[in-house]
């Protein structure tokens, strides 16, 4: 198959795709073409297709190939939907959820000693969202929830991975420059 085929099967399925499509679920869909070329085809679709002055582009994002609006273009879609910028989270949720992003797995007990605050229903509310997940129990007496981040809030905060937050440091100096 030549690349400029595979490069529009590719465009076309991360169109579709309901999750962002990962590098090797193309290997199912060709199974014939090394996986050099179909990295290669990925790539130069990707470089191509961001390249030209649309109103999408296509992300990395939780591990896989998102097709999304371009983020200079956010405040005009938001008026054509009517909205307002997502501010759905409390701040308690926020406060909890950027413990859990950083510590995880956490249990709960570990986020009240940090945030200083009881935070069952901001993460039963994250729960709900799907922004955190269930990842275990500990081994300790008792075996207390553990837990932790979901692909949705990859997904959501448009993270390739949890290697995409800012470190404490550079959280610390955006918060002052913010004030």
């Amino acid at each position: 198959m030549e690349i400029t085929e595979i490069q529009a099967v590719m465009e076309a399925i991360i169109y579709v795709a309901e999750e962002p499509v990962k590098p090797e679920q193309y290997q199912e869909v060709f199974p014939d073409e090394p996986k050099e070329v179909l990295e290669q085809a990925l790539k130069n679709m990707v470089e191509t297709f961001n390249a030209r002055p649309g109103g999408m582009i296509i992300r990395e994002v939780a591990g896989g190939f998102r097709m999304t609006t371009r983020p200079e273009h956010h405040e005009q879609i938001r008026a054509y939907l009517k909205t307002r910028p997502n501010a759905k989270l409390s701040m308690a949720a926020l406060e909890t959820l950027a413990v859990i992003a950083y510590k995880q797995p956490v249990t709960m007990a570990e986020i009240l000693s940090i945030r200083g605050k009881k935070s069952s229903s901001a993460l039963h509310t994250l729960l709900e969202k799907h922004m955190v997940a269930i990842v275990g129990r500990k081994q300790v007496v008792g075996r207390p929830i553990l837990y932790g981040t979901s692909k949705e809030f990859l997904i959501h905060f448009g993270l390739k991975s949890l290697k995409d937050l800012p470190t404490l440091e550079e959280f610390a100096q955006l918060a002052s420059e913010q004030l």
